[in-house]
């Protein structure tokens, strides 16, 4: 198995930090509003879900032999979202292939079912993994979430510990405890956030309901409260709590088989490191806990740029990958 240890990422560049990113909210905001977004030449394929449903997913994929890299973005995200494209560009340089998955409703289109997505839908990422596998035979896949997608992976592969399809995976600014984070983004700055996330959300569920007029109203202000009323209950949980408890990647760690890389800053707000389940990260063989001082919610605003990606094809064993010409 791979390990910290022995890529010895503690040494290769470290996290230096921007002079001028103060703390978390700086790296966070600027990373988010304010990257420059690669070029990626992808095609957009539609994958049929079990439900009668469809995922979107954008893929890159190269004439090689090499792995297959899945990625999930985070919410409210999509497969166009800064952090997503700029890897896929790297991965491309380095002539590795990806495929980002967008959550039901995030690509494109709304999707078909009266359900969204949520932090713990790995149904999703089987019927993705699935379809990798079949489409492109014999090509090792490894992953990589990100914030809610990082929580769903780190569930898919607790869930299957030794069985599944993925490789290697990393996991970037997850959630560790849903209902803790939720309750974080009620408090001072944070605020800010949350009414980001619910615009998008509500807006979402307001054409949604044009399709599925019996779908719950919401008439809340946080997103614990839309989480209690609508997420929870279109996903068959009985309440915001009950989602909460059952979805939480703190319960997963512990059950992964598949080498995994987590990277977290000390000072996310949005998912404060202080819930991270630290003994059972550490006890696990499979799992390496990378903890920077600071970076805030994947933002890892670095001296010189590029800090994460660089970590993160380090971590994956790609950088000695000689370039392959595309088709």
């Amino acid at each position: 198995m791979s390990s910290l240890s022995e890529h010895k990422i503690s040494t290769f560049n470290g996290f230096k930090t921007k002079w001028w990113a103060l703390n978390g909210h700086i790296h966070t905001v600027v990373a988010s509003q304010f990257s420059t977004i690669k070029d990626v030449d992808c095609s957009r394929v539609t994958i049929s879900t079990p439900d009668s449903d469809f995922l979107e997913a954008d893929l890159n994929i190269l004439n090689n032999d090499q792995p297959i890299v899945a990625l999930f973005h985070g919410l409210e995200g999509s497969s166009r979202r800064y952090y997503i494209r700029n890897l896929m560009w790297e991965l491309e340089k380095m002539g590795v292939s990806s495929a980002a998955m967008n959550f039901r409703g995030c690509g494109d289109e709304l999707n078909n079912q009266p359900r969204f997505y949520h932090s713990g839908a790995t149904d999703d990422y089987r019927v993705f993994f699935e379809y990798l596998s079949r489409e492109f035979p014999g090509r090792p896949i490894y992953a990589i979430g990100f914030s809610l997608g990082a929580n769903a992976l780190i569930k898919y592969l607790g869930e299957e510990e030794g069985q599944s399809v993925v490789m290697k995976a990393a996991a970037v600014s997850p959630p560790y405890d849903l209902r803790e984070g939720s309750l974080q983004l009620q408090e001072g700055i944070n605020h800010l956030y949350e009414v980001y996330f619910l615009r998008s959300l509500v807006d979402k569920l307001r054409r949604k309901k044009q399709q599925y007029p019996d779908l719950p109203d919401f008439k809340g202000s946080t997103l614990y409260d839309f989480d209690d009323t609508v997420t929870a209950p279109l996903h068959g949980f009985k309440d915001a709590d009950h989602y909460y408890e059952t979805c939480s990647s703190k319960h997963f760690y512990g059950s992964i088989k598949t080498p995994t890389l987590i990277i977290h800053s000390k000072d996310d707000s949005l998912c404060p490191i202080a819930y991270a389940p630290e003994t059972k990260i550490l006890e696990n063989p499979f799992t390496e806990h990378l903890v920077t001082e600071t970076g805030g919610h994947m933002g890892f605003l670095s001296s010189p740029d590029g800090w994460l990606n660089r970590t993160l094809l380090y971590w994956l064993g790609f950088t000695n990958t000689e370039h392959t010409q595309k088709n």
